[in-house]
This record gives structure tokens, sequence and C-alpha cells, in this order.
């Protein structure tokens, strides 16, 4: 693939429909991505490979879910100085609490954006936020959907305002 794009990284393929709304926001902001299975334990070298390859091919940014331990942000980043924003998944008894733990708690020096577990629609947008940065028609776009979300708002506001003045 080539130009700038987004790497999404998931530690299993049970990980993907969580990682849909991901895809999906990227796709709804016009972005190209891959999404790929490596597994921070099971699969390394897969790992460091993916995330070299991604680079050498223009990602730039990656993209990475994962649940329970949730080491696959955290590696994916040892591999890289491209942004890497860390999606904490529910799949353990924690309810993915042990993974937000994980993924927040980085070493200095090595940093991973984390948004809420099972954000991923936020992981996109943060993505397409990056992005904008160097592309005003992307900026733009963003802009025009955040006028969208509050007009949303606004519209469902008005079904079920009421006073009792």
């Amino acid at each position: 693939m080539s130009g700038r794009w987004v790497c999404v990284l998931i530690g299993s393929d049970s990980d993907a429909p969580a990682m849909a709304d991901a895809c999906a926001t990227l796709d709804e902001a016009g972005i190209a991505y891959d999404m790929k299975v490596a597994s921070a334990h099971r699969s390394p070298e897969r790992t460091k490979q993916l995330v070299t390859e991604a680079e050498r091919d223009g990602a730039a940014i990656f993209i990475a879910g994962a649940s329970m331990a949730a080491h696959l942000p955290g590696v994916v980043a040892s591999f890289t100085t491209k942004p890497v924003i860390g999606v904490p998944l529910p799949g353990s008894p924690l309810q993915g609490l042990d993974a937000l733990l994980a993924v927040v708690q980085m070493p200095p020096g090595v940093p991973v954006a984390t948004v809420a577990i099972g954000g991923a629609h936020n992981a996109g947008v943060l993505a397409a936020q990056i992005m904008a940065l160097e592309d005003s028609a992307l900026a733009a776009r963003l802009k025009e959907q955040r006028s969208k979300m509050a007009a949303n708002v606004a519209e469902k506001s008005k079904k079920v305002e009421r006073s009792t003045r």
C-alpha cells in the first residue's frame, strides 16, 4: 500500500468485531488502512515484521487493540516512532480494566495514546485527527462531522425537551 495510511493490529481474530468501529471510522474519513492479527506474546517476530513493513510502506499511525495483558500496543510502540493508539478491549473477567491498565502504563519514552475500554471508534477519530494535521481537506471533513454531531444533539433535544415553568 502506498501513501499515508493506518496500520490496525489486533492480538487475535476474535478482536476483529471489537475493532470494526475503528475501521468504519477510518472508512468514513476516507483513510486507507490494513488490519492484521499479530500477537505480542504468541508471534512477537511477526509483530515486529508487520510494524517494520508497515512503516516502510508508509503507515503514518498504528492502532493496536488487545485484551487481557494487552501488551500489543506497547510492543508495537517499541518498534516504531510513529504514533501508536492503544485500544484496551474487554475479554477477561476484569472486563477490560486489566487491558486498560496494561496499555496506559507505558514507560517513559515509549508512549501509547490510549482510548477507553472498547473505544475503537475514538481510536479511528484520533488517527484521523493526527492525519488531518497534514491534510487540510481531511481537517475540513472532520470539522463538518463535528457540526453534524452538534446538529444531531440539538435535534434529539427537541424530541425530549420539557418544561414545567
